[in-house]
């Protein structure tokens, strides 16, 4: 008790005591994150059974290129953090699981066994992994509720260097190219929005608010629902292409007139 008595009073016990219920603090606090993260998961897919499927999925179809614990390889990067909307945007629009290695994965049909349940499986496992945005709800992308006028300038100011002003697409360098967004659904493009596939920068909640992608998705299904006022949309590429059309057919009409005009003279001669 002598001993135990004079610990007690050394100077240095108040700080051991400090660190000690510190250190037992942050363990608590790392047990309870770790706990809390099938909840996330769950939240993102609708059930914690989900995590576990998502995970025999992922091991089996996705594992050989992003690592069997998602950490990435040389051939694709880490999964960790990048969230459930990242996998469902991916899965959703046929780009993984990859076809081939390129410098962009294209929009292509989906393999017979990827369904909305099992994206909806493997979105739930990623989003275990790490957090990172998840697949919006129902009203965060629909595009009723949003402003096509307000969301035509932030298109505009932010998207047409590469989409072109109607959603069309073009290319960009290094064998790379902005996709056509005709065919991309309200949902496919507020998950590009938030987790910036590929090429695409990321337009987080602090640069673009929700409220305000809503209004971009308005815009962008708006425009690709309008009529071309002049009969021929020519892709809506642009000026280059309505130049082209406008130089190849007026030269063509110019050349055949040419020949009219001197097949009757010499008919006459």
């Amino acid at each position: 008790m002598t001993r135990i008595t004079a610990w007690r009073r050394h100077p240095l016990a108040r700080y051991a005591v400090l660190i000690l219920a510190l250190a037992l603090v942050g363990m608590a606090y790392a047990a309870f994150v770790q706990a809390g993260k099938p909840a996330d998961a769950a939240l993102a897919a609708g059930k914690v059974d989900d995590v576990a499927e998502g995970k025999s999925l992922f091991v089996a179809h996705c594992a050989s290129c992003h690592g069997t614990n998602a950490e990435g390889t040389g051939t694709a990067p880490t999964l960790i953090g990048v969230g459930a909307a990242a996998v469902d945007f991916q899965m959703s629009t046929g780009r993984m699981p990859a076809a081939n290695p390129g410098p962009q994965a294209p929009r292509k049909p989906q393999p017979e066994w990827v369904t909305p349940e099992k994206i909806k499986q493997i979105s739930a496992y990623v989003q275990s992994l790490g957090g990172g945005p998840q697949v919006p709800g129902a009203e965060q992308v629909d595009p009723k509720l949003g402003d096509a006028g307000k969301g035509g300038e932030l298109f505009r100011a932010n998207c047409i260097q590469c989409h072109n002003w109607a959603g069309a697409g073009g290319a960009l360098t290094q064998g790379k190219h902005a996709p056509n967004l005709n065919e991309a659904t309200p949902t496919q493009i507020y998950e590009a929005m938030v987790t910036g596939p590929q090429a695409m920068p990321v337009f987080n909640d602090t640069t673009i608010t929700p409220e305000e992608k809503r209004s971009m998705i308005a815009y962008i299904t708006q425009v690709r629902a309008q009529k071309d006022p002049g009969g021929f949309a020519l892709g809506r590429i642009g000026p280059v292409t309505e130049g082209l059309v406008a130089w190849i057919v007026g030269l063509s009409l110019l050349a055949l007139a040419a020949i009219w005009i001197t097949a009757k003279k010499r008919q006459k001669s």
